[in-house]
């Protein structure tokens, strides 16, 4: 393993190993996932967990605490962003880095996912806005998701998803609308052969649930927010589909080609 490994790289843990080790190619080696963090203490969640499931290991980092990002992904699968309280519009010198950083996925062409604030990164890199709603509404808890007609040509998705936040993004020149929602209606993006970003948290796990509702239990009382028994309720009526997904979706994005394909023939097309 290279010295550009001395992060936390995290492999096959909870015996998710002998589950990737009887899958065909488990004798090809595979890189790791950049796994960006925002806080001490966040985790992947369900992400992280069917990347390892699918044998992939997790090289974690945390620029805003000093971890380097890397100069090229040549030697990893992909790159997932994930979020945090602060904003894409945040002076901090982490953010500004990690805005700029993401030329190199872009560039090289290989998976990227934002996930809420990485996805926000994402469309300020490419020029567009990060902004409060117009009324102050928020996204806190379950919520409908409906595909774009771009969307569903190119894969399906689930009916109702996990969100967590305060602003939401504009669609750059060149990016693709895949899903929508009613308060905030740009949902989920893409642009380029692999570059993804979504506003809601396909990571969500029901402990995850458990944390947020609980350490951040003040922002439950804001405008559009949705009260805690029904964080729950909606984990139960809807988790297990969102898993599904995105299991479904990790796949397609890590090769790459079966998106890339129909992304080519797609075009430009939005909504």
């Amino acid at each position: 393993m290279t010295a550009l490994f001395r992060h936390r790289l995290i492999g096959s843990v909870n015996g998710y190993g002998s589950l990737s080790a009887r899958r065909e190619d488990s004798d090809r080696a595979r890189q790791p996932v950049l796994i960006i963090h925002h806080q001490r203490e966040s985790n992947p969640g369900a992400i992280g967990r069917a990347l390892q499931v699918k044998g992939y290991a997790l090289d974690i980092r945390r620029p805003r605490y000093g971890d380097p990002l890397p100069e090229t992904l040549s030697e990893h699968a992909g790159a997932v962003v994930f979020g945090g309280p602060m904003s894409a519009n945040d002076s901090d010198d982490f953010m500004r880095r990690e805005i700029d950083w993401l030329a190199v996925p872009l560039k090289e062409e290989k998976p990227f996912l934002g996930i809420c604030l990485g996805a926000q990164m994402l469309v300020k890199h490419l020029g567009g806005d990060v902004d409060y709603h117009r009324d102050d509404q928020v996204e806190i808890g379950y919520y409908p998701l409906e595909p774009t007609r771009a969307g569903a040509e190119l894969l399906s998705w689930p009916s109702h998803v996990y969100q967590w936040h305060r602003e939401g993004f504009s669609l750059p020149s060149g990016t693709r609308l895949l899903a929508v929602g009613s308060t905030f209606p740009n949902q989920a993006i893409s642009v380029g052969p692999a570059a993804f970003g979504f506003q809601f948290h396909p990571e969500i796990t029901l402990a995850l649930v458990y944390r947020w509702t609980t350490r951040a239990a003040f922002r439950l009382a804001l405008p559009g927010a949705k009260e805690r028994s029904t964080h729950f309720a909606g984990h139960i009526d809807h988790g297990g589909e969102v898993q599904s997904w995105l299991s479904r979706f990790l796949d397609a994005w890590l090769s790459r080609s079966a998106l890339s394909e129909q992304e080519s023939a797609l075009g430009s097309v939005e909504g």
